[in-house]
This record gives structure tokens, sequence and C-alpha cells, in this order.
């Protein structure tokens, strides 16, 4: 399993969760800073990522399309990377059944 950060997460996220969630990039890492939500949704299909995200958008298209791409949208308020990063390295359980999942679209986590 790895993860494609969004841009409205830190690039690193990707560091912090390196251990359970090997490979995972930042949407930067892709070149795909400030890009439209369309183009980052298909890259992330393409290369077989999981999309993490606090962007109501995403949760909205994996309803609409489907997975893949696979999304997991953080409702955490503001708060700390390291706390996005304890949510995600505590979660992986629930993401791995989620990931098994052929129905499931995204997992909120809070």
């Amino acid at each position: 399993m790895k993860f494609l950060f969004d841009e409205n997460l830190a690039e690193r996220l990707k560091n912090d969760v390196a251990e359970l969630f090997p490979g995972s990039l930042h949407v930067k890492d892709l070149g795909l800073a400030g890009a439209a939500d369309l183009l980052i949704w298909g890259r992330a299909a393409a290369d077989r990522f999981i999309l993490v995200t606090k962007d109501e958008d995403f949760q909205r298209l994996s309803v609409l399309r489907g997975p893949p791409p696979k999304v997991i949208w953080i409702r955490l308020g503001n708060c700390s990377t390291s706390t996005v990063a304890a949510l995600l390295n505590s979660s992986m359980v629930r993401i791995s059944t989620f990931v098994l999942d052929a129905e499931s679209a995204f997992l909120a986590l809070r």
C-alpha cells in the first residue's frame, strides 16, 4: 500500500509513514502541485496509489466514480503533521481492511 498525499497535507508525511506505507509520495513529487483534482485522481488511479487528503472534493469524486483510486479522507481539523502521521500509522488495520474491500471507495479517519 502506498499513499499519494494531496497538496493540503505536508510533504513530510511520506517520510513519517514510510515504515508502514513504503513508496508513498506527495503530489509535488509527481509535478502535480496546483494540478486540477481530476488530474491528480487519474495519476493516483494509474499508479495504484491510495489518495490521502483533507479535501472533501476527493471524497465526492470517490462516491461518484468509485475506485480506483481509493481515498482516505482525513477528518481532523487544524492539527500538526505528526498528529496526521500518528493517525495513519495507528489505523493500519482499518486501512488494510478498507483496501481489501472491493466495494469501499473512501475511508474517513478521525
